[in-house]
């Protein structure tokens, strides 16, 4: 892991003073609220519908056991015991008094964590591939590009205030499981023919009201300007991204409506910076200061390469537990580059729990698991579950049987019930409908593991409103919540992808018709799934039969599920 050094934790500790001096003024009256909206907002304070909600970064999704037990405390002591994973690899929490927060932000600080820029419209969280760094199809470590970009958009002033707000994702495999396209600049790390490492660069991706997939603008963009490329892009959309209306701020907006103007103004403005560099000013990346903060990212000592003894799995264990370990073992455990070693995924996923939704003693018990099984270090997947990132395959029965105990070994990764959900209206005051009744209400149906394995992969997501914070367009199916005369309703939607092995296309899912009642939703799905279950034909995966069936099939089976009468949206 990166290792903060000391200007970087002196930073994070003025920071944190800061955002109390400008609370206790608020507090008093001395700062309106007006006033302190920005400025807690650009340290991860919203306002939702019944609490003050916090947002705490984690860049490119890794952590350090210490850190997940500091989010523990914090959940336990000044939360009601627990947080929330989101799909972008932050931490959420609830309800969090306003009043506590500064607290909150100095624990945060001891353990080198902040809230800056998961808010405001900034270059937000640089999120990447959970797998970076230990991935067996990786091509470039992506780690230390992250965070390099990280520290070169932390408060940079130029970009502080920009039309709106700016995601950035960045992958170095060769399967896409950071979901670049859906970024405002998704970058991929490849090399070229002569083995030079370099970025094809998307941009003017996004969900929300319009969702549009990135384009490529640069197909290799060597890693040494690739920080100037971007400032590039974010200074033509700074000039002239809309901001006069906030829903047609975007950049994909701009990218939309100017197409190849807007490329050409980037291109033009990227020789520009180069060429005007006699002083080095521009932000080329030096070799020096990418092998500094590379150099904490080399793999814990205790990693060596090894031929395994085999996973731990005692010869006098029961055939239950054979079986279930098995099943763990197909969906959970995934290939490593270091041999010997596997990555694997705890699912956050059960009955009763919304999805993301993690408490403070599986938080402590996730730690422990890091230390005694992945060298303390841990990260935050985009289907808002936990990865292990160095687990000896001799360990791994071991694990299974730790991660048992502490509810988070569904052997469901890239299942039905492994869904991705956001937090809607029961906390988020944008949302127009409930996300978390109807996510429960599946995970509870789709309990069956033979049944799960049988229907196979399906990503399903669901969000509360056409925020898509649940990335309810990405889905193989989405559900998403609207409001019809303060009634809940939710739209489905199929054939949707976020560019990953399940379906290597980044696309929108279509509408299949009038939305549901929220007590219809759920058999709509069972009556798609069960379409496909009938119509698929061999192996074939849901998100290839509906692209070989069409939407109608579905929409058909679906609507003959309805049992209201009222008029639909």
């Amino acid at each position: 892991m990166y290792q903060y050094t000391d200007f970087d934790k002196h930073f994070v500790r003025q920071r944190a003073a800061q955002f109390r001096d400008q609370l206790e003024r608020n507090l008093a009256g001395k700062l309106g609220d007006d006033e302190f909206r920005p400025l807690r907002l650009q340290n991860g304070w919203y306002i939702q519908r019944h609490a003050p909600m916090l947002r705490v970064a984690v860049p490119y999704g890794e952590l350090s056991s210490a850190q997940v037990r500091q989010l523990a405390r914090i959940a336990r002591e000044f939360d009601r015991g627990y947080a929330h994973f989101t799909t972008r690899q932050n931490v959420q929490y609830n309800w969090i008094p306003l009043p506590k927060a500064a607290e909150v932000m100095d624990l945060l600080a001891e353990v080198n964590m902040h809230g800056i820029q998961t808010s405001g419209n900034c270059i937000r969280n640089i999120t990447a591939d959970a797998k970076v760094g230990v991935a067996a199809d990786e091509i470039v470590d992506a780690r230390p590009y992250a965070e390099v970009l990280r520290q070169w958009s932390t408060l940079h002033p130029e970009f502080a205030f920009l039309p709106r707000k700016f995601k950035i994702a960045i992958s170095g495999a060769k399967e896409d499981r950071a979901a670049v396209a859906w970024h405002d600049i998704g970058l991929h790390l490849v090399k070229n023919d002569a083995g030079e490492v370099g970025f094809t660069v998307l941009v003017g991706g996004g969900m929300g009201r319009t969702p549009i997939t990135g384009t490529v603008i640069n197909a290799f963009v060597p890693w040494q300007q690739i920080l100037v490329y971007i400032e590039a892009i974010v200074r033509v959309y700074n000039r002239y991204g809309r901001r006069d209306n906030m829903y047609k701020a975007r950049i994909k907006i701009l990218v939309k409506a100017e197409g190849q103007k807007f490329f050409d103004q980037v291109n033009e403005e990227f020789k520009n910076i180069l060429e005007r560099d006699v002083d080095g000013a521009a932000h080329i990346i030096p070799q020096a200061e990418f092998d500094r903060v590379n150099a904490g990212f080399a793999y814990p000592a205790s990693v060596q390469a090894h031929v395994p003894t085999g996973n731990g799995l005692p010869a006098d264990a029961s055939d239950a537990d054979k079986k279930q370990f098995s099943k763990w073992l197909e969906r959970n455990v995934e290939g490593h580059k270091v041999q010997g070693y596997q990555c694997v995924q705890l699912s956050v996923k059960r009955v009763g729990q919304a999805p993301g939704d993690v408490t403070d003693t599986q938080m402590e018990a996730v730690a422990d698991m890091a230390d005694r099984f992945s060298c303390g270090e841990l990260r935050v997947t985009h289907d808002q579950n936990v990865l292990l990132p160095f687990v000896r395959e001799e360990d791994l029965y071991a694990l299974w049987q730790a991660a048992k105990a502490a509810t988070l070994a569904s052997p469901n990764i890239g299942l039905l019930s492994d869904m991705i959900a956001c937090p809607g209206g029961d906390f988020c005051a944008l949302a127009n409908a409930r996300s978390i009744p109807i996510a429960n209400a599946l995970i509870e149906r789709y309990q069956d593991l033979d049944e799960l394995y049988d229907i196979g992969e399906i990503d399903l997501h669901i969000s509360g409103c056409i925020n898509s914070c649940g990335h309810h367009h990405s889905g193989h199916i989405g559900i998403l919540g609207v409001d019809k005369d303060g009634t809940e309703w939710y739209q489905i939607t199929l054939g949707g992808s976020d560019g990953s092995a399940h379906a290597p296309a980044a696309v929108a899912g279509k509408v299949i018709g009038p939305s549901f009642a929220a007590d219809e939703v759920q058999d709509a799905i069972e009556a798609i799934i069960e379409t496909y279950q009938a119509q698929r034909q061999g192996s074939e995966k849901f998100v290839d039969a509906v692209k070989r069936l069409g939407l109608e099939p579905f929409k058909a089976a679906a609507n003959a599920t309805r049992r209201s009468t009222a008029k639909t949206a």
